[in-house]
């Protein structure tokens, strides 16, 4: 019997990222919605509305990043809107999971900041976190817009939200490198929101 020899790092490597462009470059048939959700958002922000996001690990990360775009700049000058990251309230996340649990890490902020009108935007590889899950549920129950971005649908998150940016990908790596781009397309058509508004 002959051995199959190893693959090798380059092989490994030119397969995740053969996959990875394969999953961005399915972001194509999204950008309606990406528009979309990035016009419903200027609305909602500029009429005095508040974006929440959460995410785990990475998708934490992802959080982050979005809400610093809105709240900072991504490509042009223009004023602050309010977006707060959910995932980066570290003394709010283990006084939360300490005293209730961590499935209601995110729940338990959404209650205390989200206000009905509000925009709950969760990033999720799997959808299937319990603590989304139960953000997205208390988000539904205070009359907050609720948005997913997750792997291949069905999942737990994408039938709890209002609206859900499908990834589908070979691996939740890839999952995740395509939803950081989607992110920055977001944060591209809000500013051209944003453009429209001041030449209007």
């Amino acid at each position: 019997m002959t051995a199959v020899a190893p693959r090798t790092t380059n092989e490994v490597l030119a397969r995740h990222l053969d996959g990875s462009l394969a999953a961005i470059g399915g972001l194509r048939d999204k950008l309606p919605m990406v528009v979309a959700w990035a016009e419903l958002l200027h609305r909602r922000l500029a009429g005095g509305h508040r974006l929440l996001v959460a995410g785990n690990g990475g998708s934490a990360a992802l959080a982050q990043h979005l809400t610093s775009e809105l709240v900072g700049r991504f490509d042009g000058e223009r004023r602050p809107f309010s977006a707060l990251c959910l995932s980066a309230e570290t003394s709010s996340l283990t006084a939360i999971g300490n005293d209730y649990g961590f499935a209601d890490t995110f729940a338990r902020q959404v209650q205390a900041h989200g206000r009905p009108g509000d925009v709950l935007l969760t990033l999720s590889t799997s959808g299937r976190s319990a603590n989304l899950v139960h953000a997205a549920a208390e988000a539904q129950r205070l009359d907050l817009v609720v948005w997913a971005m997750t792997g291949e649908l069905p999942n737990p998150l994408g039938a709890r939200a209002d609206d859900v940016l499908e990834v589908a990908a070979s691996s939740a790596a890839a999952v995740q490198e395509a939803q950081q781009v989607l992110v920055h397309l977001l944060c591209r058509a809000f500013d051209l929101a944003c453009r429209a508004e001041v030449s209007a």
